[in-house]
């Protein structure tokens, strides 16, 4: 849910997306200028069918929280590892993966979450059925979470302002 308590609007976030990819190209562009090292490969993948079938398989196998279907159905998953430490959003079927090996995470009094991102120093995010999103206090599936966002969509726009603030 984002702040007003609405569900995430699938049109928001293909704009989301339009928007990080503008900000990624321009911040490419000049990225071996400015920090003398050629950038990895950054992208907004948007869904296919493979990835929609695979969030399928994930609302069957787990209660997953209606804004992260939401995303999957725009998002197959993104790859930043040059804004700032880097941020990944998993494939529908990567956090399948990482659910079937690990469960759900426990996060302050929500009581569980689905790991569905990542950033560059082993971080784990999670999104709990309340729609707040959790960061891990360290790089563990089993240590402490705090509140990183009030919803999936208060996390995308973190992220995209940290790609537009790093132009």
């Amino acid at each position: 849910m984002n702040v007003s308590g609405e569900r995430l609007d699938s049109e928001w976030v293909r704009g989301w997306c339009e928007q990080t990819s503008a900000a990624l190209e321009t911040l490419m562009s000049s990225f071996l200028q400015t920090h003398g090292f050629p950038p990895g490969e950054n992208a907004v993948i948007l869904a296919t069918d493979a990835s929609s079938k695979a969030t399928d398989a994930l609302v069957d196998l787990t209660p997953i929280p209606s804004d992260l279907t939401t995303l999957y159905w725009v998002i197959g998953e993104a790859s930043l590892p040059d804004v700032e430490h880097g941020y990944f959003i998993h494939s529908a079927s990567t956090v399948a993966d990482h659910f079937r090996a690990y469960g759900s995470v426990q996060v302050g009094d929500d009581p569980s979450a689905i790991v569905f991102a990542s950033d560059g120093g082993g971080h784990l995010f999670a999104v709990a059925g309340s729609g707040r999103v959790w960061r891990s206090i360290t790089a563990s599936w089993f240590d402490d979470f705090e509140v990183a966002a009030v919803s999936v969509q208060g996390f995308l726009e973190q992220v995209g302002h940290r790609v537009a603030d790093q132009n």
